[in-house]
């Protein structure tokens, strides 16, 4: 496994967790809830509750307005910001200290509530959430303890579909029609983007992750995969597959499996970008790539690109296509 490969996150919880949930209960009635997800009411009841299916297909009682969300993913993130919602607590995404650098500044000042291997319970105590996103989190344990404190979401499916996401989180935040009028101006984003491709539409579209160890392929079921899949593009390889996890790692002898028509190629720094296709260039593999000689290659900010993803990713990476493709 590589450095810069998402592994299958292994959630761990600290060991004061258990002792620190039962604790601010006892001090805090707003703090904790009851342990049954649907039972729960945040604390809030300011302006009554909803009922929201999860994407685990689990129906949890909601606040209609909550007011203080901990995110626990960077898609949750993604699509709070998106909304108009910022979280009180997030958990740092793969390869960063905190927020991904494209939602950098929109987080800004947002405590760190833990990582990708899993939350901190007693800073997820400390941010007094009345509702918590948790991601495509399957930990049953750190579920329940979850759930002791506020009620609970699982937003992300088997399929990782970020629309189907922004959607259950629309729904969780009282913001439905406000994720309904994105997806819309999505939509229309995409149609626009592939009027303007002209010639390029269809086009052969690699998408890589790098690092000195190695280099890694995003194959199908992933949020990159999608958008490209919206946009018409076509996949080089194995890209054009399912894969088992979130990248796929390849070696220096296969280093052709990046090529394509367009190349578009980052690492999970905190800064978006680190200088990739320099550190390639010297590389006589990757000297023979077609999209190389073709001048076909793009540098992206691979937190953004190469990660779980998001509304706000979305439309950035359209961004990134037309300022690459279209002429």
């Amino acid at each position: 496994m590589t450095p810069n490969q998402s592994p299958t996150p292994r959630r761990t919880v600290r060991p004061l967790a258990a002792v620190a949930v039962l604790g601010l209960c006892a001090l805090t009635a707003t703090a904790c809830g009851s342990s049954d997800a649907g039972a729960a009411s945040g604390g809030s009841g300011k302006k009554g509750s909803t009922t929201v299916t999860d994407a685990a297909g689990t129906e949890v009682t909601v606040p209609a307005d909550p007011s203080r969300v901990v995110v626990l993913s960077e898609m949750d993130l993604d699509s709070s910001l998106t909304l108009g919602v910022k979280p009180v607590g997030l958990t740092a995404g793969r390869g960063q200290k905190g927020a991904p650098a494209y939602l950098a500044e929109k987080a800004e000042g947002i405590p760190v509530v833990g990582a990708v291997t899993g939350p901190d319970i007693e800073k997820v105590v400390q941010a007094d959430p009345d509702v918590i996103l948790a991601g495509q989190m399957t930990d049953t344990q750190v579920l329940s303890q979850l759930r002791k404190i506020a009620p609970t979401l699982i937003t992300i499916g088997d399929d990782k579909d970020w629309k189907k996401s922004l959607s259950l989180t629309g729904e969780a935040l009282g913001k439905a029609n406000a994720a309904d009028a994105f997806l819309a101006d999505y939509d229309t984003k995409v149609a626009a983007l592939k009027s303007d491709l002209g010639t390029e539409a269809g086009a052969k579209v690699s998408v890589a992750r790098y690092s000195p160890q190695g280099s890694a392929v995003m194959q199908q079921g992933v949020f990159i995969s999608d958008v490209l899949n919206d946009l018409g593009f076509t996949r080089p390889g194995i890209q054009a597959e399912k894969g088992e996890g979130h990248s796929t790692p390849i070696s220096e002898e296969n280093l052709a499996e990046i090529d394509g028509d367009w190349l578009f190629i980052g690492t999970l720094t905190s800064t978006g970008t680190s200088g990739v296709v320099g550190q390639l260039s010297a590389k006589p593999a990757y000297q023979q790539l077609g999209a190389v000689k073709a001048g076909h290659v793009t540098e992206i900010d691979g937190s953004m690109w190469t990660s779980l993803g998001g509304a706000e990713a979305a439309v950035n990476v359209l961004a990134d296509l037309r300022k690459a493709m279209v002429k």
